[in-house]
């Protein structure tokens, strides 16, 4: 029997404090809002307590981010797309930042096990003078378990309408793309942290963002697997590769801080769930 969760999380900036309320059907939620950085920052942690998705399931969730508003997004644990038995299964993320609002999304892994069928759609609107930074990390299999990816298909949707869209189709029996060194090179984790804004990025300030991120790069073990470039206005992309989740995750977490620090001016504040 197929699942559907729905949750609405709506922000809104009230007497300088940003304040969640949501609604949800089925089992997806936040917990407890957070403030450690004060009341003008929210965080907050999604949970879905079943903890993965077969065919047919579909996880629906809205995020609403209001004027001056400023929300940071995690997650406790991965999210697994298991096999599927023929259907599809799909994580839908579709978040509407309005002028002057803030949404950091910094989700755990998304995880494709052996013969999955699988979508995982992040949609990110903004409006003039909204920003984001928001990551999408990418697992095939779990290589450490020795349950490699060899079946089925994973789509990594990543897209601001209008000005950028990221695409990737992965079928775990395309060995050619998935091994060869014009493609993914054995590589079985994928990642790509973006900061995007509602206008055009200042020319000075992308290159402030494009060399702090490099430095954070020559001094990192996957210098030689990522790159990081400003390929649109509005938009500053770095991508990464590895064996494992866990080295693409530390560049996209000191990247994530020294963005932080040098576009907005804030200290690289993790949620509290990182250090659970």
């Amino acid at each position: 029997m197929a699942w559907r969760a729905d949750l609405k999380l709506d922000y809104t900036l009230e007497s300088q404090r940003t304040v969640a309320r949501y609604l949800h059907q089925g089992p997806l939620r936040i917990l407890q809002s957070l403030y450690p950085e004060g009341d003008q920052i929210c965080h907050n942690v999604l949970v879905h307590p079943p903890g993965g998705l077969v065919g047919g399931d579909t996880l629906d969730i809205q995020v609403n981010v209001a004027e001056g508003a400023h929300a940071l997004v995690s997650t406790p644990s991965a999210t697994r797309f298991y096999k599927s038995g023929g259907q599809a299964a799909l994580q839908q993320v579709t978040a509407t930042l309005a002028p002057g609002a803030r949404l950091e999304w910094l989700p755990l892994e998304a995880i494709a096990y052996n013969d999955c069928e699988a979508t995982n759609r992040a949609i990110f609107n903004l409006a003039p003078t909204s920003e984001l930074m928001a990551w999408d990390v990418t697992a095939l299999g779990l290589p450490s378990s020795d349950m490699a990816f060899t079946k089925g298909h994973f789509q990594q949707h990543l897209e601001i309408p209008g000005v950028w869209l990221e695409r990737g189709n992965l079928r775990g029996d395309d060995t050619r793309w998935l091994n060869s060194p014009l493609g993914l090179a054995g590589q079985k984790c994928l990642a790509s942290l973006v900061f995007a804004t509602g206008n055009n990025i200042e020319p000075q300030r992308a290159a402030q963002a494009l060399e702090a991120a490099r430095e954070v790069l020559e001094a990192h073990p996957l210098r030689l697997q990522a790159g990081v470039t400003c390929a649109h206005p509005q938009v500053i992309v770095l991508r990464v590769m590895s064996p494992l989740v866990e080295p693409s995750m530390d560049l996209l977490k000191k990247v994530w801080a020294v963005w932080r620090h040098t576009l907005w001016a804030l200290p690289s504040t993790p949620p509290r769930i990182w250090s659970v």
